[in-house]
C-alpha cells in the first residue's frame, strides 16, 4: 500500500487542486465513511468487532489459489502479523474460526471459518449487501466524479 501512495504523491509541490476536486474528494470520503460506519455498527450489533468481521470476510473472500495463512491475512487487512494473530485468537475464543497446520508445510498455520463463523459472516454480508443497494449508487456517483478529474489532475501533477 505504501508503494501505491508514494507513486501517487505529487512531484511538484506547487500543483494546484481545484475547489471542485476537493469537494468531490470530500464527498467520496464521506460516502466511504458512511458505509464503513454502517459496517462497523452492524458487526458490533452481532457481538464482534469490525476488524474481526474484516478478518472473517478476508478468509472467505480469498482467491481460490490463495492460502488463508497469517501472512496473507495480515496483508489483506493491512495489519502486522502479531495484530492478526490477536484477532484470530479472539475469534477462535468466540468459536468463529479455527487454526490448523498445513498438510503441505507443518510450519504454516491456516485459519478457517467454523460453521458458527460461516453463519455469522453470512448474516453480516446479507445486511451489508442490503445497505449497499441503498447507499451504493451515491458512493459510485461520488467515485465517478473524482475519477472524471483524475486524468487532468494527474497530468498537472506529473508534468
Amino acid at each position: 500500500m505504501v508503494r501505491t501512495l508514494a507513486r501517487a504523491a505529487p512531484r511538484d509541490k506547487g500543483s494546484r487542486i481545484s475547489a471542485d476536486v476537493y469537494r468531490q474528494l470530500a464527498e467520496f470520503r464521506y460516502r466511504i465513511r458512511l458505509f464503513l460506519h454502517f459496517s462497523e455498527e452492524i458487526a458490533r450489533s452481532k457481538g464482534i468487532e469490525p476488524q474481526q468481521h474484516q478478518l472473517m470476510l478476508a478468509i472467505k473472500g480469498l482467491a481460490k489459489d490463495a492460502r488463508p495463512n497469517l501472512i496473507t491475512l495480515s496483508e489483506r487487512l493491512c495489519l502486522r502479523h502479531h495484530s492478526t494473530v490477536e484477532l484470530v485468537g479472539r475469534l477462535e475464543k468466540e468459536g468463529a474460526v479455527m487454526r490448523r497446520r498445513s498438510e503441505r508445510d507443518g510450519r504454516e498455520v491456516l485459519v478457517e471459518l467454523t460453521p458458527r463463523g460461516e453463519e455469522l459472516l453470512r448474516q453480516l454480508s446479507a445486511l451489508i449487501r442490503q445497505e449497499l443497494m441503498v447507499t451504493g449508487p451515491a458512493l459510485s456517483k461520488s467515485l465517478r466524479a473524482v475519477l472524471a478529474h483524475a486524468p487532468v489532475e494527474a497530468r498537472k501533477i506529473h508534468a
